[in-house]
């Protein structure tokens, strides 16, 4: 299977390609793809996909998205509900008062383009953020302080790809989460894991009060939970527009909870109402008969390309889901991944990522050649373009969720949203959680005088791992999404999902079910219970010693039109589902 995908390949790159060196086509001639922002023109023949789907990691939050797809809303319509929903259900993950990055897919125009609501560090944030008495914070210190909180992106990013894709009004795509808000709704297993569990912002004040029954005892799974202060925090969006947050009362309420102890930030009404999100040309590259494409940095996306461009120079990984070897190239890959994302990616707008050279064909293979000697940490490359960088010192915790949804027209949205650890940072305004995304930053700012690419600095954008991607064919038609949630492993899990659906020929609820593995440096953590005892000796011997994964688990959501069908996954390590009705 495997050399028919590069034959063909082969024959379709020049095709493809040719459009990135012309301008418009002129006598009438057809456009064709332009591999580097995925637009596409020649609606004509890109109308094979279509919905409605969506998959999400909540059936409530799906079915809030079904409804609006099915009173005629478009994609983005459905991903406004969603978000709204998921936000009073799942808040463990993402929620108003968080960020996101969106990828929507244009059917008419063939256009993928890239939102990015990321927060920002405020205008008084310096690289010493997280410094105390000269020496970095305890991580668990950083979360639970003001300092943690930016300026959210996801309202305003949903709000602006809303007005360009929208087709039902604003104010009416938040009637489900306002309903559930004020009459209640089940709390499932897993989030009452979380209000029972031993993570500190569940534990906070504000958490507190909002999980705790009038008879002092804490919320369980089946009992129903209202939340009247998110009902009339959306009622007030739906009414104001994201106006509500950005320059208006709700946004006075972040800024106040931010300034408030243990160790106060400094998130202003200012930085709030100055907060403005960014529509970015996608990044995309061809992989095997399919073009994948993702949101540039600060988005991670451009390390899960440079992991398709070394699989396809692989020939290990052929040997399907089974092979050990196919696994211990998987784990090798990784760590060249990693290695390379870890040093150079951050903020392009504050420090120069080197993505020509970390995507050159040359570069590439270069390192992709290095993979059979893997078996430990590697360093960085030096692609071209890439100047000295400090090591980097970020971690990241674990807190986020991802949803697909395609409309009638064929429209897609593939969303990664987060308020990035559990329950952000445990402070609550208008019954919604506050981000902790300003831990993403590297907490070091510089080694050796050198410094970090992820370091902190005012108005800039943590590095994020959310990669929330879709898939093309070679004439630009839509045949696919995918994401997940997962901290730093998200690059992993969404790896695996399409390794294991465009390599290995599974379904994609085959291939999210998948065990997971995670090698990032002398870090290696695995589903290690669903790992064959064959493939787990040779990952030891390959130099990655098998223990149970220690970040936050994949919620990977996608699909694949095969056969004029969704061929849909909703990981069976959540809660999720995907529903379609493709007519």
């Amino acid at each position: 299977m495997r050399p028919l995908r590069r034959r063909l390949a082969a024959l379709l790159v020049p095709v493809v390609l040719a459009g990135c060196q012309t301008g418009a086509p002129t006598g009438g001639a057809r456009p064709v793809a332009t591999i580097e922002t995925g637009a596409f023109a020649d609606a004509a023949t890109r109308t094979a996909a279509r919905g409605p789907f969506v998959a999400a990691a909540n059936p409530v939050a799906v079915e809030a998205g079904m409804a609006v797809l099915r009173r005629g809303g478009s994609a983005v319509d459905a991903a406004v509900a969603i978000q709204a929903v998921l936000g009073l259900v799942e808040p463990q993950s993402s929620g108003l008062g968080g960020g996101a990055f969106m990828m929507a897919y244009d059917a008419e125009t063939g256009a993928a383009t890239a939102y990015d609501g990321r927060e920002t560090a405020p205008a008084s944030a310096t690289p010493e953020l997280f410094y105390e008495d000269g020496e970095p914070l305890p991580f668990i210190d950083a979360v639970l302080s003001g300092r943690s909180t930016g300026a959210p992106g996801a309202v305003a990013m949903l709000a602006m790809a809303q007005k360009d894709h929208g087709k039902l009004a604003w104010r009416d795509l938040f009637g489900d989460a306002e309903r559930l808000a004020r009459d209640g709704f089940t709390v499932s297993p897993r989030l009452s894991a979380m209000i029972n569990g031993n993570s500190p912002q569940a534990r906070t004040r504000w958490a507190s009060a909002y999980f705790t029954r009038p008879d002092g005892r804490r919320y369980q799974a089946g009992d129903t939970l209202k939340n009247p202060a998110y009902a009339e925090t959306v009622a007030r969006l739906a009414a104001e527009g994201p106006g509500a947050i950005y320059g208006g009362p709700i946004g006075r309420e972040i800024a106040a909870a931010v300034r408030e102890g243990p160790r106060p930030g400094g998130l202003s009404e200012a930085d709030i109402a100055a907060y403005r999100p960014l529509r970015r040309d996608a990044l995309c590259r061809p992989y095997q008969v399919y073009v994948v494409c993702v949101p540039p940095p600060p988005s991670s996306g451009l390390a899960l390309l440079q992991f398709l461009g070394m699989a396809e120079k692989t020939p290990d990984l052929d040997k399907g889901a089974q092979s050990p070897e196919a696994w211990v190239a998987f784990g090798r890959l990784q760590r060249l991944m990693y290695a390379d994302r870890d040093r150079y990616v951050g903020d392009n707008d504050f420090v120069g990522v080197p993505i020509a050279g970390l995507l050159d064909p040359d570069y590439i293979a270069r390192r992709a050649a290095l993979a059979p000697q893997v078996n430990g940490p590697v360093p960085a490359g030096a692609p071209t373009g890439s100047p000295p960088r400090g090591v980097d010192q970020t971690a990241e915790p674990g807190g986020t969720t991802h949803f697909v949804v395609v409309d009638a027209w064929g429209d897609a949205v593939s969303m990664t949203t987060t308020v990035e650890s559990l329950f952000g940072n445990g402070r609550m305004v208008g019954g919604f959680f506050l981000n902790n995304q300003l831990t993403d930053f590297s907490f070091t700012p510089q080694e050796d005088g050198h410094p970090a690419a992820n370091a902190v600095a005012a108005g800039k954008r943590p590095r994020s791992s959310m990669t929330p991607v879709l898939i093309l064919d070679r004439e630009g038609r839509l045949v696919g999404a995918v994401g997940s949630p997962g901290g730093s492993s998200i690059l992993a899990y969404v790896a695996k999902a399409l390794v294991g659906t465009l390599e290995w020929n599974l379904s994609m609820q085959e291939a999210v079910a998948l065990p997971n593995l995670v090698v990032r440096g002398a870090m290696v953590g695995a589903d290690t219970e669903m790992i064959s005892p064959a493939i787990r000796q040779a990952l030891g011997a390959a130099g990655m010693p098998l223990r149970p994964n220690a970040t936050e688990t994949s919620g990977l959501h996608g699909a694949i039109w095969r056969d004029g069908r969704w061929d849909a996954g909703a990981d069976p390590r959540r809660e999720g589902v995907a529903v379609s009705e493709v007519r």
